[in-house]
C-alpha cells in the first residue's frame, strides 16, 4: 500500500519506481502486522495450551524487548557514524532523510519489503531461542510493540497531545530532533534513556551526528 506525498518530499532515487517504493501510507503496518499479531495471540491462548499467566509473561517480555530493540536500532544503526560516501548515503536513506524532512507523512513507517525481510529474520532467531510454542506469544507482542512505536512516532510528529504522558513523549522525541541529536533514542518510551543515561547530549558527540 503506497501513498502520494502530501507535500514536496525530498527525492531519494532517480528512478520513479524506486522513488515510489519509499512512500508508504501510515496505515500499512497495521494492515500487515495487526492481523498476524492477533492470530498469534489467538493461537497462544486457544491452540497451544498455554496458560493465561504464561501468555501474559511472554507478552510483557515481547513488548519490553521491542522497546530495547527500538532503542538499540535508533542509537547504533539509524545514527551510526558514517565512514565514507557509501555509508553516508545508506544512513541517509534509512534515517537521515527523516531528520532532514521530519514532517513527511509518507516516510514515517518502514516500507513493506524490508519490513517483511527483517521480521522473518527476527522470527527465525526468536524461534531458535524460545522454541516453536513460546515464540508465538512473544512475537505477537513484539509486533504490537513495533506498532505502538510506529504510531507513537507518527502521532508526535503530526499531532499535539493533550495528556501529560503524550506531551512528555512528544517533548522527549522533539528534543532528539532539534536539541540533542546524540541522545534520547527511545521513541515509544524514554525507559532505556533513563536506565542507560542517554537523556543528555554527550559533550564529545561527533559533529556528524548532529546532521544525521
Amino acid at each position: 500500500m503506497t501513498a502520494k506525498p502530501a507535500h514536496k518530499s525530498l527525492r531519494l532515487f532517480k528512478s520513479d519506481l524506486m522513488e515510489k517504493t519509499t512512500h508508504v501510507h501510515p496505515i500499512t503496518p497495521l494492515v500487515i502486522w495487526g492481523p498476524l499479531a492477533v492470530w498469534l495471540t489467538y493461537r497462544s491462548v486457544f491452540n497451544l495450551g498455554l496458560s493465561g499467566l504464561t501468555v501474559a509473561g511472554f507478552a510483557f517480555a515481547g513488548i519490553l524487548f521491542w522497546t530495547l530493540s527500538e532503542y538499540l536500532l535508533h542509537r547504533f544503526v539509524f545514527h551510526w557514524v558514517v565512514t565514507g560516501p557509501l555509508s553516508e548515503r545508506f544512513q541517509y536513506i534509512i534515517h537521515g532523510l527523516h531528520h532532514a524532512d521530519p514532517i513527511d507523512k509518507t516516510r514515517l513507517v518502514m516500507p513493506p519489503v524490508p519490513a517483511l525481510i527483517l521480521a522473518g529474520l527476527l522470527y527465525g532467531m526468536f524461534r531458535v531461542l524460545l522454541g516453536p510454542v513460546y515464540v508465538e506469544p512473544f512475537f505477537a507482542f513484539f509486533l504490537m510493540g513495533y506498532l505502538w512505536y510506529d504510531y507513537t512516532h507518527y502521532y508526535v510528529h503530526h499531532f499535539n497531545p493533550t495528556t501529560s504522558f503524550g506531551k512528555m513523549i512528544k517533548q522527549h522525541h522533539m528534543m532528539h530532533h532539534f536539541v540533542a541529536h546524540g541522545a534520547r533514542w527511545g521513541v515509544s518510551t524514554p525507559l532505556w534513556d533513563f536506565l542507560l543515561g542517554t537523556l543528555e547530549q554527550p559533550k564529545e558527540t561527533d559533529e556528524s551526528a548532529k546532521t544525521a
